[in-house]
């Protein structure tokens, strides 16, 4: 992946779960980069959504990358399950995670590419340790848990500043943001330096979800040029 370009990765959070597979193809021949699967547990965060079952399927109706977000805890006791599914990026959040390297490293053991999350509340010192072991930044700009929520400002200070910490390293980690990603915030979002945007609503939620997703794909790219 190049990090000057902009990814859009559709979270199927929002999708209607029984349009799914018709939803998922369109996006996937129409301009989606990643196709993003919310897991959460009831625990970790108050909600309850997709199992590896759900990762599954989705390989068999795109050739997209599968983007797994675990807002789970103790997420070491499934990144077996969720690989052997066809997950292609884990991304774990720092506040379930005892011992966070050891779960990065048995991500990448299992030939995979590992992912961290920061609520919006947890400092970026959380990660400057682990910073050359991942490959994937996902900065939340809402308290996880539920889609359509509105975007928390503070988060493009973090943004900002995790984009400086990446530039540092000399590494080309991707930045996601999860989180109030619409056609309001996308600008801001961008200049901030994240390039890979995550949306739901803002996309399933709409009349025309192709158009929704390419409007997005297209301030991203139109702030970045």
């Amino acid at each position: 992946m190049e990090t000057h370009k902009i990814y859009i990765a559709p979270s199927i959070l929002s999708a209607d779960l029984l349009q799914l597979k018709m939803q998922v193809e369109m996006l996937t021949e129409n301009g989606a980069d990643f196709i993003h699967v919310d897991v959460m547990d009831g625990h970790f965060v108050p909600n309850l959504t997709f199992g590896p079952n759900m990762v599954k399927a989705l390989k068999r109706i795109t050739s997209l990358p599968l983007d797994v977000h675990l807002m789970i805890s103790n997420p070491d006791l499934y990144i077996e399950d969720y690989v052997r599914a066809g997950a292609d990026i884990l991304t774990v959040h720092e506040e379930a995670c005892t011992h966070l390297h050891r779960t990065i490293q048995s991500i990448h053991q299992q030939g995979i590419k590992a992912g961290v999350s920061l609520n919006p509340a947890t400092s970026l010192s959380t990660i400057e340790n682990v910073l050359d072991d991942i490959d994937l930044l996902l900065i939340m700009t809402v308290n996880p848990g539920f889609g359509g929520q509105k975007f928390i400002p503070q988060g493009l200070k973090k943004i900002a500043e995790a984009r400086k910490m990446i530039n540092a390293s000399g590494r080309d980690i991707l930045l996601e943001v999860d989180g109030g990603v619409d056609s309001s915030t996308v600008e801001s979002i961008v200049q901030h330096g994240a390039r890979v945007l995550v949306s739901g609503s803002a996309i399933f939620g709409q009349k025309d979800i192709v158009a929704a997703m390419q409007t997005l794909k297209s301030l991203g790219e139109k702030t970045l040029s």
